[in-house]
């Protein structure tokens, strides 16, 4: 048999001898699955927020407007 068979042939042995479980998943699990999913999506939200102006920089599609750290401080009166 050709490569590509066995890797149709593997799953399908796999799910074909399974026994049942006889498992209880309670709505608190799948809410609790569905919260992870939603706050890892948020974390990749917020870390591509955070570098896109950084990337954007870097590939040379923007320009780097940050002002320099002496800018924005008050200036003492003699």
């Amino acid at each position: 048999m050709r490569r590509p068979a066995y890797l149709a042939l593997v799953p399908a042995a796999l799910l074909a001898g399974t026994a049942p479980a006889y498992a209880y998943l309670d709505p608190g699990t799948g809410s609790m699955i569905l919260q992870a999913l939603l706050g890892g999506a948020a974390g990749v939200a917020i870390a591509g927020k955070l570098y896109w102006r950084r990337f954007m920089v870097m590939i040379g599609m923007r320009r780097d407007d940050a002002p320099p750290a002496e800018q924005g401080k008050p200036r003492a009166d003699p």
